[in-house]
């Protein structure tokens, strides 16, 4: 069997073949084949705004049947009702680089890898807390430098300071 899997690689890699056939045209064309379909099906079912987002194509206003959760994407194209703020837009262009990254392979290996998006690790990649999966962690205050503290600066209104000089 291995003798087998030499063989083809082999094949698969000689310069006649890579000639015609570059490393990685299968996902290539996966990638523009899907954006092409979600194309076909998104634009006539659009009822809102149509926009970019750099090479991520965002789709409103489609009715809620016809993607999941709050929206999905497929090849460069997202489909959504009204969820496209820029949380879920940073978390839809990784989904665009994965579409990107397998192709034709994409709808089987998110499949595969579960239903739930807390242990799908399509969804963990692009990020939970972008997608809404989950809340959005709280970030501590900046600090600031005069005074260490999170709360107040040293301003005109606010002269709390350790220089006795003003005294």
């Amino acid at each position: 069997m291995s003798d087998l899997i030499s063989r083809v690689r082999d094949a698969r890699n000689a310069p006649a073949v890579t000639q015609f056939f570059p490393r990685g045209w299968m996902r290539a064309v996966g990638f523009e084949y899907a954006t092409l379909v979600a194309l076909i099906f998104g634009l006539p079912l659009s009822k809102g705004r149509i926009r970019r987002e750099g090479e991520l194509i965002v789709l409103t206003g489609l009715p809620e049947w016809a993607f999941r959760r709050g929206g999905t994407t497929v090849g460069r194209v997202y489909l959504t009702r009204d969820n496209d703020g820029d949380d879920v837009i940073r978390h839809e262009k990784v989904h665009l680089e994965q579409w990107r990254k397998y192709g034709f392979w994409m709808p089987l290996l998110y499949a595969l890898a579960g239903t739930d998006p807390t242990k799908n690790r399509f969804e963990i990649e692009a990020g939970l807390e972008d997608g809404g999966y989950k809340p959005k962690k709280s970030r501590p205050r900046a600090r600031h430098a005069a005074t260490g503290s999170a709360t107040t600066a040293l301003t005109p209104e606010n002269p709390e300071s350790d220089d006795d000089s003003t005294l």
